[in-house]
């Protein structure tokens, strides 16, 4: 009698056991643009991507123009998006890298799109190791790129990261030689120059972690593309530790809002 009435009691306050939502918080770090308009528009993409994860609830995402000095914001982070320059540099730069490493080690998720992957050729050495092990892979700048038009092939379709969006062609900068960790899982390919190329990966880290990482991204009018808005924020929710539902994450955007991408 007693865990009925405790059962029934939970539910009329709206936290029974099993039933209660998840908060997440997930912060989107952009910054201003360094492309021509049109292409790694950082931030507006960003706002872009929150609003659609503000439609699953118990998500609260945040915005920062960079690295944040918030601290109390920092702790209370459960998955990081970076849609920024070559991520290594921002995450693991002197300022950012004790947070952004003490982030990791609690389980913190990462995600990365395009240019975002990166880590400078010259920087390699001194932070390949670990922006790849944190993010499951990554990019060295500049191994090569390539513009063009190919159908986005689920390596796995069965992965949360690809529910509720098919196969379709995707006209994108494509990055050549990306590095994939030896625990990271290649989801994403494209065929570039006649060659398969991974363009998406995922890895579940030891500490608990999970990462996504795409090199696509490069021109605005893609994140107005429903199947990669879809898959992007999959992508995010499944690295914040979130159930991705059977038809994917809402992802609305209605062309009239501000946010839409122009062609």
């Amino acid at each position: 009698m007693k865990i009925i009435i405790h059962f029934a009691l939970a539910l009329a306050l709206g936290s029974a056991p099993g039933l209660a939502q998840e908060k997440k918080t997930i912060l989107l770090i952009g910054h201003k643009p360094d492309h021509p308009p049109k292409c790694h528009e950082y931030l507006s993409t960003c706002e872009l991507l929150a609003k659609c994860l503000r439609q699953t609830k118990g998500i609260e995402a945040v915005v920062s123009n960079g690295w944040p000095v918030d601290e109390k914001l920092l702790k209370r982070t459960d998955a990081i998006v970076l849609y920024t320059s070559p991520g290594a540099e921002i995450v693991l730069a002197d300022k950012a890298a004790s947070a952004f490493e003490a982030m990791m080690k609690r389980g913190t998720g990462l995600v990365a799109v395009h240019w975002a992957t990166g880590v400078h050729k010259k920087n390699v050495e001194r932070l390949g190791k670990r922006w790849y092990a944190s993010l499951g892979g990554g990019w060295p700048h500049f191994a090569g790129i390539t513009m063009g038009k190919s159908p986005l092939v689920q390596k796995d379709p069965a992965h949360p990261v690809c529910r509720g969006w098919k196969q379709y062609e995707i006209s994108d900068e494509f990055y050549f030689s990306p590095v994939i960790h030896e625990k990271g899982k290649v989801l994403l390919e494209v065929t570039a120059k006649g060659k398969p190329l991974p363009v998406g990966w995922t890895t579940e880290r030891a500490d608990g972690g999970r990462a996504f990482g795409t090199t696509l991204g490069h021109f605005h009018r893609n994140f107005g593309l429903v199947p990669f808005r879809k898959m992007l924020i999959n992508g995010i929710i499944w690295s914040a530790g979130l159930e991705v539902p059977a038809k994917g994450a809402p992802c609305k955007l209605d062309k009239d809002d501000p946010l839409f991408p122009k062609s």
